[in-house]
């Protein structure tokens, strides 16, 4: 019977828990793949600089494959390619956590920048909230709007049906604290969705179900 339990935990752990969205509006042509079980390999392309450089952090630290080719209307504002873009991320995520059987469903991280110092804690529960406790003193970085940032992180919360709480607890230079949010999320996300090898066999819920 052990044996037939490991051999079991070992075959759901061995699944590639993968995501493909592709979401088209008048607004934006997004496409995604995901892969939680990868290696931080990213491609990125959005048409905002600042944002695939996050983008690729959140890879990167979290080990999530990523890939998303976004084309959106630009020529307007950067709304509507953030928010999809959260969006669809957020849709391929829920889609390879599948019934989300044997994740570790919980994660949070601390993500110091030079200077500054930011928390994330999240819960894959299947009710999504989102908290966001940061300040931002500049209204751009590069060419990204930065009140369209929690913006980004509420539509993943959403999307993933996570409950998200971000909160930079010090910091002065806006391109780390931003950064640091990003990578908090990754450390968070990364542990999260991790198999935990003493229960890869159940959802992890007294109700049976996220």
């Amino acid at each position: 019977m052990l044996v037939i339990a490991k051999c079991a935990r070992v075959a759901i752990a061995a699944a590639m828990r993968t995501g493909t969205i592709s979401r088209k509006t008048n607004e934006t042509s997004i496409d995604v793949e995901v892969n939680l079980d990868g290696t931080g390999v990213y491609e990125v392309s959005t048409g905002i600089g600042f944002l695939d450089h996050m983008l690729e952090q959140l890879s990167r630290h979290s080990l999530i494959d990523l890939k998303v080719m976004a084309v959106g209307d630009l020529h307007i504002d950067q709304h509507h390619t953030t928010e999809d873009t959260g969006i669809a991320i957020g849709e391929a995520v829920l889609q390879a956590l599948g019934d989300k059987r044997g994740i570790t469903r919980y994660g949070s991280a601390y993500a110091p920048m030079d200077e500054t110092l930011t928390r994330c804690a999240l819960d894959i529960s299947g009710r999504p909230y989102f908290v966001w406790n940061v300040a931002l003193s500049m209204p751009r970085l590069g060419e990204w709007d930065t009140e369209l940032i929690e913006h980004w992180f509420h539509s993943f919360a959403t999307s993933a049906g996570i409950t998200l709480h971000v909160e930079n607890l010090y910091g002065s230079n806006n391109h780390h604290i931003v950064e640091s949010c990003f990578k908090a999320l990754a450390r968070a996300l990364r542990q999260a969705v991790e198999i935990d090898p003493r229960k890869a066999d159940a959802i992890p819920s007294t109700k049976g179900t996220l």
